[in-house]
C-alpha cells in the first residue's frame, strides 16, 4: 500500500470501489474497453458514453467506448464474447443481441451464456413518421396502415426495433414492410428524407422530431411518456400493446465471480447517483439497474416473450 493510499484511508476519505475491493490480479488496474455494438448517433452509443465517464471515476480506470456496428449489434457483441474473460472488455446488449436474436438466426455466441452484469436503462420506442404522411392521429395512422403497406425502418434485422414493428403488425392486424438499416443514424436519415414511412426509434429520434424532420405518432410504453406527454401510447389504439426497449451490460463467458461482483456494484452505484440519473433521464434513457439474480430472470422471461412473437410471425434471418 502506498503512502498516499494509507493517508486517504487514515483520513476516512472515499476511494473508488475498485480500490476498496479489488478482484483477481488487482482488477481493475488498466483501462476497460466498452463496446457499443452500433454506430454513433443512436441510443446504444449514447448510453455507453453517458455511462463511461462516471464508471471511470468509480472504478479508478478509464472506460473507453468503442463503436463496432453491424448485423444488428451482433458483430460488436461477438467481439466482446471472444475477448479474455478478465473484465477488461464489456459490451452493451439488448433484446436483438440477447433475448430475441437467438430465435431468429444462429448467433456466433451463446446469448444467455455470456456473463450478464445488469440492465442499464429502459425506454419506450417512439413511432416516428415522415412529415408528409397523411395521418395526424393514431386512429388515422392505424386506418392508413390497414389501407396500404407502409414501410417501417429499424436499426437492423433482428433488432428490438424490428420485432417491435412485427409485434405491432400482429396485434393491430397490419402488414407493414420491414426495412433494416445498419444502425439508428442511417435509418433516421432516410426517415427525414421520406424514403421510409415510419421508424420505431430510440430517444435519439427526439432530435430529428424536434428539428422538424419527423413527427411523433405514438410511443410503445403502456402509458404516455413524460418526455412526450401529448403523444398517445400505441395501447390507446391497440389495447394491450407494449414494447419497451432496454440496454444491458455483459462480459465474456467465464468471467470470475469476484470481477462480476465488482462490475455490478460499480455500475449500480453510478446508475443510481442522482447526477447520473438526471443526465440519463434528460436523454430519455431511464436508469433501470437490477440485482444479478433478477436480471438473469428478466433475460429468460424476455427471451420467452420474443420467441412467441418470432414463431407467430414465422420470422427468420439468413446468416
Amino acid at each position: 500500500m502506498t503512502l498516499r493510499r494509507r493517508d486517504l484511508l487514515a483520513a476516512g476519505l472515499a476511494l473508488p470501489a475498485a480500490a476498496r475491493a479489488q478482484g483477481p490480479g488487482g482488477f481493475p488496474n488498466r483501462p476497460i474497453r466498452l463496446i457499443a455494438p452500433f454506430p454513433p448517433g443512436g441510443g446504444v452509443d449514447l448510453t455507453a458514453r453517458l455511462l463511461a465517464e462516471p464508471l471511470s471515476r468509480e472504478l479508478g480506470q478509464t472506460v473507453v467506448v468503442e463503436n463496432r456496428g453491424g448485423a444488428g449489434g451482433v458483430i460488436g457483441v461477438e467481439a466482446m464474447s471472444r475477448a479474455a474473460p478478465d473484465g477488461y472488455t464489456l459490451s452493451l446488449t439488448g433484446a436483438g443481441t440477447i433475448t430475441a436474436g437467438p430465435h431468429l438466426r444462429r448467433l456466433p455466441y451463446e446469448a444467455l451464456g455470456l456473463t450478464h452484469i445488469t440492465r442499464l436503462v429502459r425506454m419506450p420506442f417512439i413511432v416516428a413518421v415522415r412529415t408528409d404522411l397523411p395521418a395526424s392521429t393514431l386512429t388515422e395512422f392505424l386506418a392508413l396502415a390497414k389501407a396500404r403497406e407502409l414501410r417501417y425502418a429499424s436499426g437492423g434485422a433482428g433488432t428490438s426495433q424490428h420485432l417491435t414493428g412485427e409485434l405491432f403488425n400482429q396485434m393491430a392486424g397490419l402488414r407493414m414492410i420491414h426495412v433494416p438499416y445498419r444502425g439508428t443514424g442511417p435509418a433516421l436519415n432516410d426517415l427525414a428524407a421520406r424514403v421510409v414511412d415510419l421508424y420505431f426509434g430510440d430517444p435519439a429520434t427526439l432530435s430529428v422530431i424536434n428539428a422538424g424532420g419527423a413527427r411523433a405518432m405514438a410511443v410503445t410504453s403502456p402509458q404516455r411518456w413524460p418526455l412526450l406527454p401529448d403523444v398517445p401510447a400505441v395501447a390507446e389504439g391497440v389495447p394491450g400493446y407494449e414494447s419497451e426497449n432496454w440496454y444491458g451490460l455483459a462480459a465474456p463467458p467465464g468471467l470470475p465471480v469476484e470481477i462480476r461482483g465488482i462490475l455490478h456494484a460499480a455500475v449500480v452505484k453510478v446508475m443510481r447517483d442522482p447526477a447520473t440519473v438526471r443526465r440519463f433521464d434528460e436523454a430519455g434513457l431511464h436508469p433501470a439497474v437490477m440485482e444479478l439474480a433478477d436480471y438473469d430472470a428478466f433475460l429468460r422471461a424476455d427471451s420467452t416473450r420474443w420467441e412467441g412473437v418470432v414463431r407467430t410471425g414465422n420470422i427468420s434471418i439468413d446468416g
